[in-house]
């Protein structure tokens, strides 16, 4: 495995390279669910093709207050996991390194990113496009590979790769969970153990929700007021959101249909976690 820690050595290899490249972006605290990722990205690469493996905490994606210094970040540990893996290349550069200090250019989207997870965490989806950008820029993939728990994210990065003309691939992997169905977040090790128990409620009112509409149920807003029901009855739980979008275009819909997902961002303590599960 390669490492790579300057933008000008990461330029100098894309372009050397002529086998093929799948991306698989992190900002590490590795965890099953990005090896998951990384078997996926494997596989669509072929016996021949490079496995790369991006690991940066983007400072941009971090609004003032948040945990950016706080974030987890095992170097050794991470490095030790793309290895095992099979990541033929791993690129790892510091926050000088990706950005100029006078920085005055970013990329924007502009409608996806107004709601939900957007309309709490102000810049956070300019911050995720930006990078985005920046490493399809420095690596030159033919694919890139992400998890659907981050949802909006994906749906930003796919109107991204449409609207800017990149002829890349975007591989969206299904959530991994936890036997007991918690999704799996670097931010989860933040969970004390009482809290970990809570969090379950995440998945367990996605799933109450999607029982629901199997029995008939296709209106939003009673569905929207059973999951906050839910969540209440748990302890150290505050609802952010939760909705029912369309899956394409994350706008509201006025009644679950074939794309309709809910997203719910719920706090369990201090620690914000996110899930998402389509109902139909």
């Amino acid at each position: 495995m390669k490492i790579i820690e300057t933008l000008s050595e990461m330029q100098a290899h894309s372009r050397a390279d002529g086998k093929g490249c799948v991306l698989v972006p992190t900002m590490g605290a590795l965890h099953r669910g990005h090896l998951e990722l990384i078997r996926v990205a494997r596989e669509r690469a072929g016996s021949g093709g490079e496995v790369a493996v991006s690991i940066f905490v983007n400072p941009l994606q971090f609004e003032p207050g948040a945990d950016l210094e706080k974030y987890p970040r095992p170097r050794q540990q991470d490095e030790e996991a793309c290895r095992a893996a099979g990541v033929t290349v791993l690129f790892r550069p510091t926050a000088n390194e990706m950005y100029f200090a006078d920085r005055s250019v970013f990329v924007e989207e502009t409608k996806l990113s107004n709601g939900l997870c957007g309309a709490s965490r102000p810049g956070h989806f300019r911050g995720v496009c930006t990078v985005v950008t920046k490493l399809f820029n420095l690596l030159q993939p033919d694919a890139a590979v992400f998890g659907e728990k981050d949802y909006q994210q994906l749906a930003i990065v796919r109107r991204l790769v449409r609207d800017l003309n990149f002829a890349i691939e975007i591989i969206a992997v299904p959530t991994v969970r936890d036997a007991d169905g918690l999704a799996l977040s670097s931010r989860n090790q933040y969970l004390s153990t009482s809290e970990r128990t809570e969090a379950t409620v995440l998945f367990r009112t996605l799933q109450r929700s999607k029982e629901h509409v199997q029995h008939g149920e296709t209106s939003p807003e009673k569905l929207v007021s059973l999951a906050r029901q839910m969540t209440a009855e748990t302890k150290g739980a505050r609802v952010e959101y939760i909705s029912i979008v369309d899956g394409a275009t994350l706008e509201p819909v006025k009644q679950v249909r074939a794309n309709a997902v809910m997203l719910l961002a719920v706090f369990i303590g201090k620690t914000r976690l996110i899930d998402n599960l389509r109902l139909a």
